[in-house]
């Protein structure tokens, strides 16, 4: 199964709650008024776009039926699937491979799929002939180290890491001397993903910070922050407290196919300003990409046969 069936299936959820029933309200609306756009509106808010983004679309969709951009219901799908687009189409940038090594650091709440996004991660670059080090800088959460080293072992890519407990500054050291020492492409930094403190946190992050710019002044050349979809509106305000703490520069979103609010996607791009630049929808290494907005909107959209 090539990813965009994949895509497609692990939107499944998003799409019976979001498209199918935008159809149904199209398929027995005979006019755009305030009552369709009010129908759209919690169709749209459901599917947790979000309420800024669900106020851009009405608006647009209102706007343009005034002007007869729109001049039927039936118009509307093929409308918002272009407006979609529009709308994220500078998500999806591709992750900067430049520097040598390239400081990718990956922040997250325990639980949203971090430590595995990161061995997926491995995988796919590895497969690119990319040299990876991964750094096991998590070393608050049980079996964390343990469960990163499984993953370098099936990307074939190395590892650093400490005992469990261990300061985690320690680990990013090491990592970075190793990552330069070895001449690795790249070097992922799993961190800590307590989120009961904030003040701990961002004393976390920033003394890892401080270590990984002491050995390589211009890194982390990338932060991503992982996000888990099921959340759904509940990994916008996880973000923010991320992005207070660290410079996020995209999002890795998660567990896509779990969800019927797919629509957080839209959200994060609008609310957050953030690009989403890879998206897992499935367990397996193959359901884990680079995201692209036209083949998500297309998808989205695709009716089920």
């Amino acid at each position: 199964m090539g990813f965009f069936e994949r895509l497609k299936e692990g939107l499944s959820k998003t799409r019976r709650n979001f498209t199918d029933r935008i159809q149904e309200l199209v398929s027995f609306s005979a006019k755009i008024d305030e009552d369709f756009l009010e129908e759209l509106e919690m169709i749209l808010l459901s599917a947790d776009v979000g309420v800024k983004t669900t106020e851009k679309l009405i608006s647009a969709v209102r706007t343009a039926a005034k002007k007869n951009e729109i001049k039927g219901t039936e118009e509307v799908i093929p409308f918002l699937k272009k407006y979609l687009s529009e709308m994220l189409a500078d998500s999806g940038q591709r992750t900067r491979i430049g520097a040598k090594p390239t400081v990718i650091l990956v922040v997250g709440v325990n639980g949203v799929g971090k430590t595995t996004t990161i061995g997926k991660l491995a995988n796919y670059f590895t497969l690119f002939k990319y040299k990876v080090v991964l750094a096991a800088g998590d070393t608050f959460r049980a079996a964390a180290a343990e469960q990163l080293t499984i993953w370098a072992e099936r990307a074939g890519c190395d590892i650093v890491r400490h005992a469990e407990g261990a300061d985690q500054a320690a680990v990013v050291f090491d990592a970075l001397k190793a990552a330069i020492a070895r001449k690795a492409d790249i070097l992922f930094i799993d961190t800590a993903g307590r989120l009961h403190n904030k003040a701990n946190l961002m004393n976390e992050l920033e003394k890892v910070h401080r270590i990984i710019k002491r050995e390589i002044p211009e890194a982390p050349h990338e932060t991503f922050l992982v996000l888990d979809a099921t959340t759904g509106q509940n990994a916008i305000n996880q973000a923010k407290v991320f992005m207070e703490t660290a410079n996020v520069s995209g999002v890795v979103l998660t567990k896509l196919d779990g969800t019927a609010k797919g629509g957080v996607v839209i959200a994060i791009k609008e609310e957050l300003g953030l690009p989403v630049k890879w998206i897992g929808v499935g367990e397996g290494i193959m359901d884990f990409r680079p995201f692209e907005p036209e083949k998500f909107v297309e998808a989205l959209f695709e009716t089920d046969k």
